[in-house]
């Protein structure tokens, strides 16, 4: 991230302060398997999942119109997307956005990647969502 993109994140003591985000546009599902169980093959033809592997599970987090009927999910989470690439040195991005969130009882379920962090929230929580972090100073695209 070069020192232009720093500033227009708001950055102060080194705290992120304001972002910019995206939300995808697609309803995701957040899934859960057996840890052993195999990652299938399919997800190549996805265009945006995650995985963990635990001892104790596999969570596979991908586009709601995707998940087996067989799948343990909870579907009907939006994407929000923080327009990166993030800096490492960066503190407090999931912060800054889960803190608000959560002062106003919205849940979230955050995935991290090398250059962005991904907040998902629940379908009926997303217009209040995109207040709450509009009021906290971030900034989203529409």
């Amino acid at each position: 991230m070069d020192g232009k993109t720093a500033l227009s994140m708001g950055r102060e003591g080194g705290v992120v302060k304001k972002l910019e985000l995206s939300i995808l546009p697609q309803s995701f599902a957040v899934c859960r398997l057996n840890a052993g169980d195999a990652i299938p093959d399919w997800l190549e033809e996805v265009d945006f999942w995650s995985i963990t592997r635990t001892s104790e599970e596999l969570s596979i987090v991908l586009p709601e119109t995707r998940v087996p009927a067989s799948w343990k999910s909870e579907k009907g989470w939006r994407c929000l997307k923080v327009l990166g690439p993030l800096d490492f040195s960066l503190t407090g991005i999931l912060a800054s956005l889960a803190s608000p969130l959560a002062q106003a009882g919205i849940s979230i379920f955050a995935i991290s990647t090398y250059d962005s962090d991904y907040v998902l929230v629940r379908d009926h929580d997303l217009e209040e969502a995109k207040k709450v972090l509009t009021d906290a100073g971030h900034v989203i695209e529409t």
